[in-house]
This record gives structure tokens, sequence and C-alpha cells, in this order.
């Protein structure tokens, strides 16, 4: 059971490594917790799986993983490659692009580069730095001398720093478990966006699910979603933020591939709403894992 994980990401590594522990505790599984950091990698004697609940850098990057593959010891979620390809915002919606799925119109800054609104460009817009988890640095730009300010906040979390329109519409998320997407969740926050806070704030932000969408629309967004786990190269499990647009057409976001396992995080919420509680969740993600032979 590998939990922690550095910065802002640490203490939600930790809340799901704790709850995914007991779960797997209580159905008769010997669960060691490590707290491993990045290039020291180590395990008890006779490991025979490694169930991830590493957020951000290091658990979703792919780093992990290539360790975990160096030992010999198979693992919970996505391989090397689709974990540093789903990290990388840009990377993502290249792939999504290429798999001819939509995403927002998008522009990168590198650090160091003039400040300034590229041709066809105005807000508002969103600011990602392009390598981050859990909306780090996440920055709205909604006026044109706003935007000087945001790119140095989101700078100070990546040297490359995705712009993309802000897509009005409804937020939601997709659990994708199996090859197949779990019902949608929508996301409403209380006021604001749906940043840091508001992600990680006990009441801050409302939970639907399954979201109230036509069926039309609802199977559009698992679509889209189910869509961008595979351009990236996905296995097993990860969530998939999407937003709708006012007609319905589903804009992907990013793909989450190790996403928060509390019993209150998101995916296990879609997986409750599909009849899986949050143990058999953790158990089939784990015989996931075991049946694949990885690595």
């Amino acid at each position: 059971m590998l939990r922690g994980g550095p910065s802002a990401e640490r203490e939600v590594s930790l809340r799901s490594g704790a709850a995914v522990a007991r779960a797997l505790a209580g159905l008769g599984h010997d669960v060691v917790e490590v707290d491993p950091e990045p290039g020291r990698l180590r395990l008890p004697e006779g490991t025979a799986v490694a169930f991830l609940a590493l957020h951000g850098t290091y658990g979703e990057d792919g780093r992990v993983q290539e360790e975990l593959e160096a030992l010999g010891v198979p693992y919970t979620g996505c391989g090397v490659e689709a974990s540093r390809v789903a990290f990388d915002k840009e990377l993502t919606r290249r792939a999504c692009r290429a798999a001819g799925i939509p995403v927002a119109r998008g522009h990168v800054f590198h650090e160091g580069d003039a400040v300034g609104w590229p041709e066809g460009w105005a807000p508002p817009v969103v600011l990602k730095p392009t390598r981050q988890g859990s909306s780090v640095g996440l920055q709205f730009v909604d006026e044109p001398s706003g935007l000087r300010g945001a790119l140095s906040e989101a700078w100070r979390h990546g040297a490359e720093v995705l712009m993309e329109e802000r897509v009005g519409g409804r937020e939601t998320t997709v659990g994708i478990l199996d090859g197949r997407a779990l019902p949608v969740v929508e996301v409403r926050p209380r006021a604001g966006a749906y940043d840091y806070r508001n992600k990680y704030t006990p009441g801050a932000t409302e939970y639907f699910c399954p979201a109230e969408f036509a069926a039309d629309v609802t199977a559009a967004i698992q679509g889209a979603a189910l869509g961008a786990f595979r351009a990236v190269g996905g296995r097993d499990y990860a969530r998939v933020d999407v937003m709708v647009r006012g007609d319905g057409q589903p804009v992907v976001l990013e793909v989450n591939t190790l996403p928060g396992m509390t019993e209150t995080s998101l995916l296990p919420k879609a997986a409750a709403a599909a009849g899986m509680d949050f143990g058999a969740l953790c158990a089939r993600l784990l015989a996931m894992a075991l049946e694949g032979g990885r690595p």
C-alpha cells in the first residue's frame, strides 16, 4: 500500500492511503503502508502487489510505476507511459485531439516567454501548470490586465503553463473502471470555481451522481471520457474531468490516473452509484493488478 506524496497532494494521498488500507485489511489482506521517497522506493520482502494512493508528482507522472516495474512488483492503475502522458495536460490534449476527442483550445507558455496575449486570444481563460495535480496553481483570468499576475503565480508551480479557453457549462467527472464508464458525477461549487480550496474544503462543493442529463448527453459525456482514457493509453481505472457546454457537447479537461480514494472521493461515489461499495471497489482494483500479471 503506497501512500504519501509531496507538497499539496500529500494530505490527499495520506487520506486515500489510510482509507484503502482500512478497506483491504477489513477484507482480510495483509496490508503494509509505505510512504516512499522518489528514487528510494523500498518495499517489504514478499510484497505481492502495490496499491498506489500517491497523488501528484511521483505518483501520477510514471516515476513510481517505473520503479515498481524495475522491482518486478505488480501495481494498481495505469502504466508508465500512460501515467506520463496523462499527467502532462498538454500531452493529454494532443493525444485527445489526435483521437478526435473534443478538448478546449489551448496555448502553452514557457517560463521566460514574453508575457502577452497571443493573436486570437482574449479572456476569459484558465491557466494550469502542465504537470501538477489537485488543481495546484490553477488561475482564472477574466480581464486582459490579469494575465501577467496569473502567469507569474502559475509559473511558481511549473515552468510550463497551459492556457485554455474557459469553457462555460456544467462541470462533470467520469470514473473509468475495467473498460467501462461509470455514472457521471456533476460538480457544483457553492461559490466560485472548482479550485483547490473548493475541492478539499468540506461542504464547499455539491456533488450529484448520477448527474441529471438527457440520456444522449450522458452517453456523449461517458463516450468522451472513455475515449480520452484510451487516447492516453490508460488501463484498469482512472477519472476523467469533462465540461459540458450549454448545447450538451462534452469537452475533456484532463485524465486523472490516480484519482482520490477516500470513501467520499468522486471515483468511489460513481462506483457506489453503479452498485459497488468502497471495499468492493478496492478489491476490484487489486484484482485487476494481479490478473494483469504486471509488470
